[in-house]
């Protein structure tokens, strides 16, 4: 069945044991959010009692929370993947299924392509204000410098 921890090996950050003072601090990283698939063997339950779990409406794209379901992120678009936060799923398991001591674990994914690419493009754009903010200083220095010359010529 259920050896009493909730585990995820998904893509995150930290590690937050929940106990009896349950913390749901939020984990701001969008990439620390779990798939139905990741959910699935964290629970260790079927696909089908998962979605059977979930707080899900046909005619709702993003229902209200109810505390006796598995609730989902925000979606924009009825074909967006269903993604739950890892202290969802730990309050769920606490809350509903009565696992008395639940982990919830995050590890960090490797970097991907596109992450790599987008810090590039951060440290260029860096870069490239620290320049502009020291050309930006030059050009107040240089009116100051020549004022001082007129005042002395004056």
């Amino acid at each position: 069945m259920f050896n009493g921890s909730v585990h995820s090996e998904a893509n995150g950050r930290s590690e937050e044991p929940l106990g009896k003072g349950f913390n749901t601090a939020p984990i701001p990283r969008s990439d620390s959010l779990l798939t139905i698939d990741e959910v699935q063997k964290t629970l260790n339950r079927s696909r089908a009692s998962v979605y059977r779990y979930t707080n899900t409406d046909t005619r709702n794209l993003n229902p209200p929370f109810n505390p006796r379901k598995l609730n989902t992120e925000f979606r924009s678009d009825q074909k967006d993947q269903l993604l739950f936060h890892p202290n969802e799923v730990a309050r769920f398991a606490k809350d509903i299924l009565r696992i008395k001591e639940v982990t919830v674990e995050i590890f960090n994914s490797p970097s991907s392509e596109t992450q790599n690419i987008l810090n590039a493009i951060l440290d260029e754009l860096r870069l490239i204000r620290n320049k502009l903010d020291g050309e930006s200083d030059k050009n107040h220095v240089i009116p100051n410098h020549l004022q001082e010359t007129d005042r002395k010529a004056a």
